[in-house]
């Protein structure tokens, strides 16, 4: 569902906004929080953006393993 709210107070305009920056957010997801407070609204999932999808896409790449065994060894002539 899309909204448009119009005559916001400057006084809260400049509270989201703050709120959005200080916990990275979007502006649109603390202002939809904050009416869901408001309103008293709960049970509903806020959505989060994580990195879920990727989990057990990994496919094996002897390449890449070549590559990151090279970074494991250590330069004797570094360490004195």
């Amino acid at each position: 569902m899309q909204y448009t709210i119009r005559n916001v107070p400057g006084s809260l305009d400049a509270e989201l906004r703050r709120r959005a920056q200080e916990q990275g957010k979007s502006l649109n997801d603390v202002a939809i929080e904050a009416l869901a407070r408001g309103a008293g609204v709960k049970g509903e999932r806020i959505r989060k953006r994580d990195l879920r999808f990727m989990a057990g896409t990994w496919q094996e790449d002897p390449a890449f393993d070549e590559a990151i065994a090279a970074q494991d060894k250590v330069d004797e002539d570094l360490w004195r």
